[in-house]
Order: structure tokens, then sequence, then C-alpha cells
């Protein structure tokens, strides 16, 4: 099982230290962010690249072009500079979000977005890893509505999926596309108090033995059905942002999941 790390989960380290987190940890794949902390749009690419490789890190992805299935406005050139900035880091891949604003979406906007960020990828040597969000005000609640896009778009060698735990358990999804997936993420809610449909990105911490994600229980089916990819924490929440040791933390997520299996 091959771990990685989400640079939310200690937004308070430098790029830097981030990575030297990692390598620490073990681990030597990495997703950067343009959010939370926003590298993208505080650092040079080269310079990204350049401590990347110093570290002896992967940059897996950046998060995430937002909202990818409204290919209007300035989404177009959003696009574009993102994709660029990728490619000059060295990252492997653009992660794609829906809009998560209760505005609908048509399938036929989907695909029309999927297909215009198709040649943009391509010519970078970039994957789309795309990644519904289970939320019930989302755009695109399901991995399986964004499958039946992509291959609306012929974008079958250019689209991945992201398989979120936390986004699968919200949606009530129940079916896995190991072959198609191309990143996992993980994080936990522990919550006992908050309903699943009020569950918010606030919630989510490391995965310990107080998840009601069944964070296990996904990774285990992903694995079982022949999964080999990364699985990436990806905790949003103050408490997991705030520590003092946000490694140690990491640490012990890794061994609690690890021992589970």
């Amino acid at each position: 099982m091959r771990f990685a790390i989400n640079h939310i989960t200690a937004p308070n380290l430098s790029l830097e230290d981030f990575f030297s987190a990692a390598r620490r940890l073990g681990l030597t794949e990495v997703e950067i962010r343009n959010d939370i902390p926003d590298v993208v749009n505080t650092m040079d690419p080269a310079d990204v690249k350049a401590a990347a490789e110093k570290a002896g890190v992967e940059i897996v992805s950046i998060n995430a072009l937002y909202p990818f299935n409204v290919w209007s406005g300035d989404l177009p050139a959003k696009a574009l500079a993102l994709a660029d900035y990728a490619a000059a880091s060295g990252a492997k891949a653009l992660v794609m979000c829906p809009l998560n604003d209760g505005t609908k979406v048509s399938f036929d906007d989907l695909v029309a977005a999927l297909t215009a960020m198709k040649p943009i990828l391509q010519e970078r040597g970039l994957t789309g890893l795309v990644e519904p969000l289970g939320f019930p005000i989302s755009s695109l609640r399901t991995k399986a509505e964004a499958l039946s896009a992509i291959d609306a778009a012929g974008g079958g060698d250019v689209y991945r999926l992201v398989h979120d735990t936390f986004h699968h358990h919200l949606a009530g999804e129940t079916e896995f596309f190991p072959s198609r997936t191309g990143l996992v993420h993980i994080s936990g809610v522990v919550d006992p108090a908050v309903a699943v449909d009020d569950m918010l990105d606030a919630h989510r911490v490391l995965v310990d033995g107080a998840d009601r994600l069944e964070n296990v229980a996904q990774i285990k089916a992903l694995i079982a059905a022949g999964f080999d990819g990364v699985f990436s924490f990806e905790p949003f929440a103050e408490e997991v942002h705030a520590l003092d040791d946000p490694e140690t933390a990491v640490r012990d997520s890794i061994t609690y999941v690890s021992a589970q299996l």
C-alpha cells in the first residue's frame, strides 16, 4: 500500500518543510495545492520542481481546477494557466472538482468541459483527476456519472477518477472503479453528532479507530479489486491544521490504517 500526503494536512509548513516531513514519514509522493496553502500563486513552478527534486519526492497532483464543469467565463484561462504550472512544476496530474454551490450543471455541459480540457492535458502530458463531490449541493456527486461523461467525451486515456473516501460515503455510492481510479483521498469523520448529509470539509480529520466513513473497508475493497495506486491523506479540519506535530499524527494514522489491512 502506497501512502501519500496532501499539503492541506500540514498547511503551516513551508513547501520545503512539507516535502521533508513526507520523506521522514517514508513517503515519496505528495500533493500540492492552489488554496490551502496556496503554493501555485505564491511560488514559481521552477522553484517547486527544484524543491521536489532536492527532497526526492514526486508531485502526483495539484489541487484543484474548480469548477471544471462550468467551461465559461475565466475558467478556460484558469485551466490553461494551472495546466502550464503543473507541467512546469513537474506535477503529474490536475485534480478537477465540480461546481459545489447548489447550481445544477447538465450532463452535456459536463461532457463539453471534459472535451475542452482534454487537449490541454494531452499537450502537457498531464492526467485529469476528476473528483466527484458527494455533498448534497454538488453538481457532480457520483463516480458513475463522471465515468459516463468521460466516456462520452472520449477521454478514457486522459482522465482518471479520484476516489475520495469522504465523498464516496456522502454520496452513498457502493460501486468501486479501481481500474479507472488514479488517486484515492483519505480522511475520516469522528464527530458522533453530525448527520451524514450535514458532514462538511471542516469535519474531516485523520483516520483512526473512531472513523465513521468506513475508510478501512473502502481501502480494503479497492486493494482487493486491484487498485495499486496512491492513498493520499487529505484532512480539512482546523484541529488537524493547528497541530504542533502533524508529522506524528500522520504517522499514527498510517500505523492504524496499515494494521487494519
